[in-house]
């Protein structure tokens, strides 16, 4: 019966991610208890997890069960309320736990970061989930719950109508720490997701066969290299999935809550014009190598190499980690008043600004985690205020109504108004 299910599984424990968000589910479940357990292929290093990160709690439920075996994994979501999906890369792993989710009317949330995957995910499951009360909700850390849930934020707090936001992402490490600062599996998915780029524009043709209404003033990329007055250094457009995950919030509410779209464009920014050009160097190559199989798989064979020993697979070391910091901050610009209808134009130019920001510590496995199992439990405990009843989401447009900004911030996350300019 539902009620003597798990409330989460965490699947793929033993992985690089998994190990810190069963330590995330440790601690939280010290703050509010609910009942968890982990699931993977080897029971053995499942123990070991256990003893390494969640030594204070006993009798931790171990269950067996793995992508290739269809059965065990319809096994696993059937013991749970909420599968918490570790399992990268997603566009090779991820979707047979989604069908066997849906099929045993398990939410499912993930941190995939891969376009691709979760538009395909949209299109295919958000019916059947929907028709099942199911949430499937992936981009549920770093870097696109920052940037997606601080629109919604920005949004919020506006008090007018949002026309468009700038993002620009920071990270830097205090000390002089060297060494990598991201695991194999975040590569891997970067090597797939880039080679299958080309998958998109069919993807999104069928997904949103209608526009959205067109705003004004339009909002053009910048240079490919600029200055802003909100971010300091040398910025760049961000390769990441931000944008993509933002557009899918910005298009839900449109159609969901008559929420005028906000224009949307993500930037990354360095504190060196050397450090841009670095960033450029190895980024050109890694492009070029993804379009043919043999530069794929040397990318995977020398990640260490390719990117300037910057990946590794044993993934950063803890202290690294604890010192490594992000913030993201966002310039948005709109009116003070809003109009009846998002369809509607404004007669003047934007006479409104806000800038905020988004930040935190330890963003690509410390911060991640935290929001991976903040969004698990948000619909655990909040799913009266999630929209649908169910469906594939976008986590901005997921979140939007719940207390989950207020749980980030409560736990390390910060979001914040900066500035307001009217």
């Amino acid at each position: 019966m539902a009620d003597e299910r798990l409330d989460v599984v965490i699947f793929g424990a033993t992985g690089f991610t998994g190990k810190y968000t069963v330590k995330e589910a440790a601690r939280l479940s010290k703050l509010k208890p609910f009942s968890w357990g982990v699931a993977g292929r080897n029971k053995e290093r499942l123990e070991a997890v256990l003893k390494e990160f969640a030594a204070e709690h006993n009798n931790i439920p171990i269950i067996i069960a793995d992508v290739k075996d269809e059965e065990s994994l319809k096994k696993m979501a059937e013991k749970c309320k909420i599968v918490v999906n570790c399992c990268g890369p997603y566009r090779f792993y991820g979707e047979p736990v989604v069908k066997a989710c849906i099929a045993a009317g398990t939410h499912h949330v993930d941190v995939s970061g891969e376009p691709q995957y979760m538009e395909k995910i949209q299109l295919e499951y958000s019916k059947a989930a929907k028709e099942a009360g199911v949430y499937i909700i992936s981009a549920c850390g770093f870097d696109s719950i920052p940037c997606d849930l601080g629109i919604i934020f920005i949004q919020q707090k506006f008090g007018g109508e949002v026309n468009s936001v700038e993002t620009y992402l920071n990270t830097w490490r205090s000390g002089n720490l060297g060494g990598p600062g991201l695991h194999y599996g975040t590569w891997e998915s970067a090597v797939y997701g880039l080679a299958h780029a080309n998958e998109l524009p069919e993807l999104r043709s069928k997904l949103y066969p209608t526009k959205l209404p067109s705003s004004e003033p339009k909002l053009r990329p910048r240079g490919i290299i600029h200055r802003s007055e909100v971010s300091e250094g040398w910025s760049v457009p961000f390769p990441g999935s931000d944008r993509s995950v933002a557009y899918r919030s910005q298009r839900f509410l449109y159609e969901k809550d008559k929420i005028k779209p906000a224009q949307v464009q993500t930037y990354v920014t360095f504190r060196s014009l050397w450090a841009v050009l670095s960033v450029a160097c190895i980024g050109a190559v890694f492009s070029l190598m993804t379009k043919c199989k043999c530069g794929r798989n040397l990318l995977l064979k020398y990640p260490s190499f390719f990117s300037g020993g910057f990946v590794s697979h044993e993934g950063p070391n803890p202290e690294s980690l604890e010192k490594t910091q992000f913030s993201i901050t966002f310039k948005a610009t709109g009116w003070k008043d809003k109009l009846t209808e998002p369809t509607d134009k404004h007669t003047e130019p934007p006479n409104k600004e806000v800038i905020g920001k988004v930040s935190g510590t330890n963003p690509g496995y410390g911060a991640t985690c935290t929001m991976l199992m903040i969004s698990a439990l948000t619909i655990l405990r909040e799913a009266d205020k999630l929209p649908d009843k169910g469906g594939v989401l976008p986590p901005g447009a997921a979140f939007a109504k719940t207390s989950m900004i207020e749980q980030l911030n409560n736990n390390g996350v910060k979001f914040e108004i900066i500035k307001v300019t009217e």
